[in-house]
């Protein structure tokens, strides 16, 4: 049995954590991991792999990788890697971006798309949990994203039963910073890549974390402040 180390002890710590708050997994648990190609999907794939060698609880995990039709399709180089860690996995092909004007393309749009070739993907693998890799900042950007633009107060949970419970979408690296997973990756030379959208600079998400960084200069706590006050409604203080 390895022993882990710094910087995964540390992600590994607090994925185990969010773990058991939220009771994410259960015995027999075949879990569909969403792979992207990018920094925070090979992290939790690498992650949830290396905690099966002493966790109690037995899953089972299949990385799923979702290939909307981008030029210079990133499939190859993940099959590379599923085979070097000995990962079973699945390559969903669609072709959908081929008929998608540029103006078209957003955030929300390609969420939207490989979100629902996922779903049906782990649902043909018979799978019984989805795996996504959004972090602590993911979850504190989606809180400030819908203040600011739907008008809501609402996160993006760690853990969610979807279909009347057919599937649950659990992630584990929320309480992750994505600086600890950027580490992370140049240690372990993870083979990711960046987002390849060419909406994704100048995205409301990429908007929200700048404001955030911003905030973190007068208020270190800031990340954690926001994400702790959805959990921390006073009843009394709302309209």
């Amino acid at each position: 049995m390895s022993v882990l180390q710094g910087t995964e002890f540390y992600i590994s710590k607090r994925i185990g954590r969010a773990i058991m708050d939220y009771k994410m997994l259960s015995e027999g648990d075949k879990i569909a991991v969403a792979v992207s190609g990018g920094k925070d999907s090979l992290t939790l794939l690498r992650l949830l792999q290396d905690r099966r060698q002493f966790v109690p609880i037995r899953y089972e995990l299949i990385a799923v990788h979702v290939d909307l039709g981008y030029p210079r399709s990133f499939s190859a180089s993940l099959r590379k890697y599923f085979r070097k860690i000995k990962i079973p996995y699945h390559i969903e092909k669609t072709d959908i971006l081929k008929n998608t004007p540029r103006k078209d393309i957003s955030c929300f749009w390609c969420s939207w798309n490989r979100r629902k070739a996922l779903f049906q993907a782990a649902d043909r693998l018979h799978c019984t949990k989805v795996a996504l890799g959004h972090h602590l900042d993911d979850i504190i950007e989606t809180v400030l994203l819908n203040l600011f633009f739907q008008g809501e107060i609402s996160a993006m949970v760690p853990k969610q039963e979807l279909f009347k419970g057919k599937i649950t979408l659990i992630r584990p690296l929320a309480y992750v910073e994505e600086r600890m997973i950027e580490r992370f990756a140049k240690e372990e030379k993870l083979p990711h890549q960046s987002c390849r959208c060419p909406n994704s600079q100048i995205s409301n998400r990429a908007r929200m974390g700048r404001i955030v960084a911003e905030l973190k200069k007068v208020c270190p706590d800031v990340k954690k402040n926001i994400f702790r006050s959805v959990k921390r409604v006073k009843n009394d203080y709302l309209l």
